[in-house]
């Protein structure tokens, strides 16, 4: 109580210098007087947000919430059709094993039979440890057997620093857990009704059974029943929905419970609190008062806030072959809520956004319909992510057909079909190319020596005619022939393709009785085959008609 006090005036003193804010304190720290292990969190279907912890971690015993699992995997077997509520359960040898006298019981005989509905009652409104192990012997065919499958289900569900013995929680050195492990059994346990139902009752009637008249239970839980008997004061918490209590002097005393308020559905669990009675003859249990403290400062200062709407327009996506646009934007197709501080600033969120890959690779291709899944985007704050919700398009993209055409010639272009095909036809007109160079090339050639061969020609002419000339001076004047230069004898290399004989006409003679060569004139050479150096062949084939 003193030390409550001293932390009173310090937190008064504090805010009175200004050096703490009330905000700040109330969020910062709820105060609790519990030292070794404490967790609160927000729970709301699938996603949870972790409150508050303090020694979270630490290895302790967890005394008769350890029933917490023992009825878990009763009622998941129940649920699963492997068993029912109204099976009558009788007690076999050795259910009161690893028992002590004075710990918590309903006075099981052996033989006795209730129905299974009874016993789980019995185990988790009176907290009795004999109808635990019958549970076990039901349930799991053998109490070890049972034993095992509570600590294969404790690793499912992700505990690393729990391990049981037994199905009750007397004190054994090797059986313990820790806040944050039994965090995660109270987790999945609140999400069965048959647990929640069970686990609330405040009081429960145990029907006659072979050996024993009814029995009446009430609940060791004072933040739903603030008049039990065992726990005295007043603890009632009117938010509170169970779940189970646990006290040994080894484990101390021990609180898992469950409230909801306006929507708002927090889980706690504190270990070895403390209990002393105070000046005024009254007791103080830490494990209620430290659970209903957690709660108010919670709900106080705790609230599911739109950290991102549906509404909201948050990236645009690259469309191919859109008819009216070229992106389109996205939204979260859900509005991501969060449980948050009061004060938080929702502008320092972060937001990831992961698009599908084949569009962040490639994008959209038109049509695309409004609503169409595009990605995912995440809410982030602190490394925590908060939420996530998948990315929809806002708005439909028609198809353009004159761009679907474009496409679909480069897709068929891309074809090794069409791709070999036009090589070949590269390949032909360079084959092509080459023929005409080489033609050309050839032509030019043969010119030149018709050109050679027509000179020669020519020269051969001048000197026939001169010697005509002068045979018919001598033969009129009777002078001696003068010496000419020597004749020019045509050879087939100075003509080529020209020869410079014609055949086919008998030569003519000249006045002095020598035969003379007949001069074609231009337009017999014209009409000679294979003559005509003047036609361009290529012209003609290669040219305009």
């Amino acid at each position: 109580m003193k030390n409550i006090r001293f932390a009173i005036c310090a937190l008064i003193a504090a805010l009175a210098l200004g050096l703490v804010s009330p905000a700040a304190m109330a969020i910062d720290d709820p105060g609790i007087d519990t030292t070794y292990a404490a967790v609160l969190l927000a729970e709301d279907g699938d996603q949870e947000t972790v409150l508050y912890t303090k020694n979270a971690d630490e290895r302790l015993y967890p005394a008769s919430l350890t029933k917490v699992m023992t009825v878990l995997l009763a009622v998941e077997d129940i649920e699963s059709g492997k068993i029912s509520l109204s099976d009558p359960v009788t007690a076999q040898p050795g259910f009161d094993f690893d028992m002590i006298v004075g710990g918590s019981s309903v006075y099981i005989m052996q033989q006795e039979t209730m129905t299974l509905e009874s016993l789980l009652y019995c185990a988790m409104v009176a907290s009795a440890n004999d109808a635990s192990n019958v549970i076990a012997q039901y349930v799991g065919g053998s109490i070890s057997d049972f034993v095992a499958r509570m600590n294969a289900r404790a690793a499912e569900l992700g505990c690393t620093g729990t391990n049981f013995t037994n199905t009750h929680g007397l004190p054994d050195a090797n059986h313990y857990t820790t806040a944050w492990d039994f965090s995660r059994i109270v987790r999945e346990a609140a999400k069965h009704e048959l647990f929640m139902t069970i686990a609330s009752a405040v009081n429960y009637t145990v029907p006659d059974t072979n050996v024993s008249s009814e029995r009446k239970l009430e609940s060791t839980n004072s933040l739903v029943n603030p008049t039990n008997p065992l726990y005295p004061g007043d603890w009632g918490y009117e938010y509170a929905k169970g779940i189970k209590t646990g006290h040994t002097n080894d484990a101390g005393y021990c609180l898992a419970s469950s409230a909801e308020k306006d929507g708002v559905k927090l889980l706690s669990v504190v270990l070895k609190s403390q209990a002393y009675q105070q000046d005024d003859g009254s007791w103080y249990y830490g494990n209620f008062a430290d659970t209903r403290t957690l709660f108010e400062w919670g709900f106080n200062n705790f609230s599911y806030q739109d950290v991102l709407k549906s509404t909201e327009i948050v990236t645009e996506v690259p469309v191919a072959m859109g008819a009216d646009a070229e992106t389109v934007t996205a939204r979260p197709s859900t509005t991501i809520r969060a449980f948050l501080p009061n004060d938080a600033d929702l502008a320092a969120v972060e937001r990831t956004i992961t698009l599908s890959p084949d569009v962040a690779e490639n994008g959209l291709t038109a049509p695309v319909g409004a609503g169409q899944v595009v990605g995912e985007i995440s809410v982030i704050r602190d490394g925590v992510v908060l939420g996530s919700s998948p990315l929809v398009t806002t708005t439909s993209v028609d198809l353009s057909r004159m761009e679907y055409m474009k496409d679909q010639l480069r897709e068929t272009l891309r074809t090794p079909g069409v791709i070999l095909v036009f090589w070949a036809l590269v390949l032909l007109f360079a084959a092509y190319i080459l023929v005409v160079v080489r033609y050309r090339s050839k032509r030019r050639a043969y010119r030149k020596r018709l050109e050679l061969a027509r000179t020669v020609r020519l020269d051969m002419e001048d000197d026939e005619e001169e010697l005509r000339q002068e045979r018919r001076v001598r033969a009129t004047t009777g002078a001696a022939p003068r010496r000419r230069r020597k004749d020019v004898m045509l050879t087939p290399d100075s003509a080529v393709d020209e020869p410079t004989r014609v055949t086919g006409e008998r030569p003519a003679v000249a006045p002095d009785g020598e035969p003379t060569r007949p001069v074609p004139d231009a337009k017999e050479a014209k009409d000679a085959p294979g003559r005509d150096a003047t036609r361009d062949y290529f012209e003609e084939f290669f040219g305009k008609k």
